[in-house]
């Protein structure tokens, strides 16, 4: 297996990001097949359990209060219905389910109905991930104690070009959440969106900041910004050339992320309905090895199960059967 290394420098991964494609493709291709099985591709759901009203001023979020994107707001979702909504995603064939709501943080008076959710869905043999926000360390021990799989906190982007997409909160603020999640004992899911006006270095920089934490995240997912009307990005980026990442670059940065984190899950995010099926496919070579299904991300449209069903029988690609890498590795740790 793949030796782990979280001492990436700037320049080794800028320098990956400058090889010729095919030798890149090649490389990030390499270490995939070394460390997971190449034609499988874990499927995972995500459902909006809070949708708008976020205090945050995000730049490319819809769900902003300072966005004028006709998003409504609406309160915490019934528990049952939340469930109705994993046991049909199981029945869609997803491994995981991924729960989102639009807080800058959790109240206290949110965890009972959190924790019941949580509950909920592991009952039925999923894995849960849940994005609701910053944590305090006492939020985080109380998701593990409801037996929270993953817990999803994206740095969004590089150090550098973060204060230019937000304001109301700082680059700190994720990682200090990143590592209450990870003091608390439950599974890291961190990654960002491209396509939102960076450059190469901030790309760099966003990768960087993910392959030297202490331990690499679970899960990575890479987000191709989708530009709504109405948001900052939406409305800077409509109708100019930095409104869609080049494919060719998005699919260096799925590489590179694949070599730098080798056991970490890659997940082809949100973007990709507009994504062909030769970019999606360059992707997976690349080392992606998971997807959100289903018709809806939040707030964005989604490819679709019949669609993905249809791409992955053209690819010859399965949905993943058993334990992520890292996640098998973390259970055969000797306790301290």
């Amino acid at each position: 297996m793949t030796q782990i290394r979280t001492d990436w420098t700037r320049d080794e991964i800028a320098a990956l990001f400058e090889l010729p494609f095919t030798e890149l493709l090649f490389q990030a291709a390499s270490v995939h097949r070394a460390n997971h099985p190449p034609e499988q591709v874990q499927l995972c759901t995500l459902l909006s359990i809070k949708t708008g009203g976020c205090p945050e001023d995000c730049g490319y979020c819809s769900q902003s209060v300072k966005a004028d994107s006709g998003v409504e707001a609406t309160k915490l979702m019934d528990v049952q219905a939340v469930l109705q909504s994993a046991a049909q995603a199981k029945d869609h064939g997803s491994q995981r389910f991924c729960m989102g709501a639009a807080w800058r943080n959790p109240k206290d008076r949110d965890m009972p109905a959190i924790v019941e959710i949580v509950k909920g869905v592991r009952e039925m043999g999923l894995e849960t991930c849940m994005t609701l926000g910053m944590l305090t360390p006492k939020q985080a021990e109380m998701l593990n104690e409801a037996g929270l799989d993953y817990y999803n906190h994206n740095v969004d982007t590089g150090p550098e070009y973060y204060e230019r997409v937000i304001s109301s909160r700082k680059y700190e603020d994720r990682l200090d959440t990143l590592q209450n999640v990870r003091d608390a004992g439950i599974n890291v899911c961190s990654g960002g969106i491209v396509g939102m006006g960076e450059t190469r270095a901030d790309r760099v920089g966003f990768v960087h900041t993910l392959a030297t934490l202490e331990r690499h995240p679970e899960s990575v997912p890479v987000n191709a910004l989708v530009p709504v009307k109405g948001t900052v990005l939406g409305d800077m980026l409509a109708d100019t050339p930095l409104a869609k990442i080049d494919d060719i670059e998005f699919v260096r940065t799925v590489a590179v992320a694949r070599i730098c984190m080798p056991l970490s899950m890659v997940r082809l995010s949100a973007g990709r309905e507009s994504m062909s099926e030769a970019t999606q496919a360059l992707c997976f070579l690349a080392g992606a090895n998971s997807i959100f299904t289903g018709d809806k991300l939040l707030t964005a449209a989604n490819a679709g199960d019949a669609s993905d069903a249809a791409l992955f029988a053209k690819l010859g690609l399965t949905p993943l059967q058993g334990e992520e890498p890292l996640r098998a590795e973390r259970v055969r740790e000797p306790a301290e």
